[in-house]
């Protein structure tokens, strides 16, 4: 009998057989996974978004590998976590003062820690159907859940967490009319987690704009976006002017770190030690050697030809699918995107859970697989490509499509 539950640490990690077989991942490099038969494949989740320069890149491997030598755990302040953030808050604007934490969720958990010590209020309000961290308070309304297709009048929300419907922007004002508790709005640049839904225009700017004017915080919820599209934050970007924002992932190519970065105003509190924080491993040297040498790299990366990779790719797919008889279309940025089998992408949750189609994602998930390309088997999953995703491996992908494809035509062709 295993020890492991479900044979993973975390649910997403969980796959479906293929052959009767489960899949174990025994190394990485580049753009590219091995399992524990020798077996390769192109992968496409990437950490969930965390390894963008490439697996196991070398530069970012020997900085962490001299800091485990130094000392992994060292207690007290050490010399990397200081030039860290330094690093960190060059490419944040007026978010300049840092706190790491280890896990994205945790990052939210601060930022949500620190707008209601600042504001004095008690309750969050999230985007249904968004990902802002699995705690229990935020995980309120996840992809999926009861809760996050709403009615009007019959909004979700518990003593922590409310719900606003993403693309509605007739729902913020009601929001702030309905609860004068709200202590901060998360925002994502992109509703990532519900198949990469993107805002509407003038929107995100919309909903800052009210929550602002009822004084309530606007935290940006960036540790899937930021530093995906460019060296710094989506968010600000389109040009909005947050509070506080959570960003992880990305910033430590893999290995596990994140931040919350906020204006010094607001996380004066815990400066001065009236708010709590701790974590015996937030900040670590392993960690801030990460993305000492992560945003070093990125600084130098070519992001426009990047995305320009992924939206060609985007292109080809939609295109293979459609010679096949199937309607499938993408939606998303260029490095990071989801794919429905359907005509039109979806601007609300309740078009995408209209439309998702867990039997079309589970089975092209397990045709790529034997093609040789990894990528979630959900309808509400995302592909990536890093830095090491060049032209080859994307034709190899494009192949892989077709033949993914040509499988798929019979059960999911059109007539």
């Amino acid at each position: 009998m295993a020890n492991l539950v479900g044979d993973v640490s975390s649910a997403a990690r969980i796959l479906p057989d293929l052959h009767g077989e489960t899949l174990f991942i025994r190394k990485g490099k580049g753009a590219w996974l091995w399992d524990d038969k020798g077996r390769r494949y192109i992968d496409t989740a990437l950490g969930f978004g965390a390894v963008l320069l490439g697996h196991a890149n070398d530069t970012v491997n020997e900085a962490v590998t001299q800091a485990l030598h130094d000392s992994a755990s060292p207690s007290w302040a050490h010399v990397r976590e200081h030039a860290a953030a330094t690093a960190l808050a060059k490419h944040t604007g007026s978010l300049s003062k840092v706190m790491f934490t280890n896990s994205g969720s945790e990052a939210v958990h601060l930022a949500c820690r620190a707008a209601r010590a600042y504001t004095g209020r008690g309750k969050i309000a999230k985007m249904a159907a968004g990902f802002d961290g699995w705690f229990d308070d935020v995980s309120f309304g996840n992809v999926t859940s009861r809760e996050a297709n709403f009615a009007d009048g019959a909004r979700p929300s518990t003593e922590r967490t409310t719900l606003l419907r993403f693309n509605d922007f007739a729902d913020v004002e009601r929001l702030f009319a309905e609860d004068p508790d709200i202590a901060a709005v998360i925002l994502e640049p992109m509703l990532a987690n519900a198949g990469c839904i993107m805002p509407l225009p003038g929107y995100l700017k919309h909903v800052q704009d009210v929550a602002h004017r009822h004084g309530a915080l606007v935290i940006c919820d960036e540790v899937l976006m930021g530093f995906r599209l460019f060296v710094g934050l989506a968010g600000l970007r389109e040009g909005l002017d947050p509070d506080l924002a959570s960003v992880g992932k990305a910033i430590g190519n893999g290995v596990p770190v994140s931040a919350v970065v906020g204006k010094p105003e607001i996380l004066q509190g815990f400066e001065e030690g009236r708010v709590a924080r701790g974590g015996t491993f937030s900040g670590n040297p392993l960690a801030c050697a990460a993305v000492s040498s992560t945003l070093a790299l990125l600084d130098e990366s070519d992001y426009d030809r990047l995305v320009q990779r992924g939206e060609a790719l985007r292109v080809a797919v939609e295109a293979i699918f459609r010679a096949q008889g199937i309607a499938v279309v993408t939606s998303g940025y260029g490095n990071v995107f989801g794919i429905w089998h359907a005509a039109v992408a979806p601007t609300t949750y309740a078009e995408a859970s209209t439309i998702a189609n867990p039997a079309f994602s589970k089975a092209l998930h397990l045709a790529l697989r034997e093609a040789g390309v990894l990528m979630m088997p959900s309808p509400y999953g995302r592909i990536y490509i890093s830095f090491e995703h060049g032209d080859e491996v994307i034709e190899a992908m494009k192949e892989a499509f077709g033949q993914a494809a040509a499988k798929l035509r019979l059960e999911f062709g059109g007539h």
